[in-house]
């Protein structure tokens, strides 16, 4: 393709991904957190897709430190837990003895719950910082970076960039999740049976699982785990990747 149409077709993607990215921060300062806050915790106000999603992601949350608590040796290790939400994985990780985590999130809502919830907790703040930032911003590097949950709300293209970028921080392992492709989860989808209504969320995306371990093998990274986590309108891939 010559040059000159090239520019414009880049400038349209971009514009593309800047409208998604301040879509999906406006939901989260808004109806997203009350609502996801109240998923992420012990509250019984919640509906049974919800419900399901909280069981869902907990699978998620435990298979990552069953893994990382597998590998021991965890005070002297650094983390990034990219997209952190309410502390879901921070928290419990700073509680098994992680000797630093950087958490972050695109919601400063988001990040101020989190960092209540660490306080409340009792965890320190020497060994657990906060901050409000989206991915493409993160810097840093890191023995792990993780990244749970995050990318169902990015297409394919914007997903994959976003796993380059955290690869790029990441000094030997990188951990991500997503809502893998499928072709009856495609369908799913498009009925509105698995990402129920435009007013419950922001758009949803599942992602081919070729694509986001072909950016983390251009980074330099190979799968190593891998599971299906799901429940009742929850479907996961979690990828374990380390470098070659």
């Amino acid at each position: 393709m010559p040059p000159e149409l090239k520019q414009p077709e880049q400038a349209e993607r971009e514009a593309q991904k800047q409208a998604e990215k301040a879509e999906v921060q406006a939901y989260f300062e808004s109806t997203g957190f009350e609502r996801w806050n109240r998923i992420y915790s012990d509250s019984e106000e919640v509906n049974r897709v919800q419900r399901n999603i909280r069981i869902g992601h907990q699978k998620t949350v435990d298979a990552v430190l069953s893994w990382l608590g597998a590998q021991g040796d965890l005070g002297s290790r650094s983390f990034c837990d990219a997209g952190c939400g309410v502390g879901s994985l921070s928290l419990p990780l700073a509680a098994l003895g992680a000797g630093s985590i950087a958490a972050s999130d695109l919601s400063a809502a988001m990040v101020d719950e989190a960092r209540r919830r660490a306080e409340a907790a009792g965890l320190t703040a020497e060994r657990l910082s906060f901050t409000s930032s989206d991915l493409e911003s993160l810097q840093g590097r890191y023995d792990t970076v993780i990244c749970l949950d995050v990318f169902i709300h990015y297409p394919q293209a914007a997903a994959e960039a976003m796993v380059r970028h955290l690869a790029s921080m990441a000094e030997r392992q990188l951990i991500v999740s997503f809502a893998p492709y499928t072709p009856l989860l495609a369908v799913l989808k498009q009925i509105g049976q698995l990402f129920p209504g435009p007013s419950k969320t922001t758009r949803a995306y599942t992602l081919r699982e070729e694509g986001i371990v072909a950016a983390a093998a251009e980074a330099g990274f190979q799968p190593v785990h891998r599971s299906l986590n799901q429940a009742p309108f929850y479907f996961s891939r979690l990828i374990a990747f380390e470098r070659v």
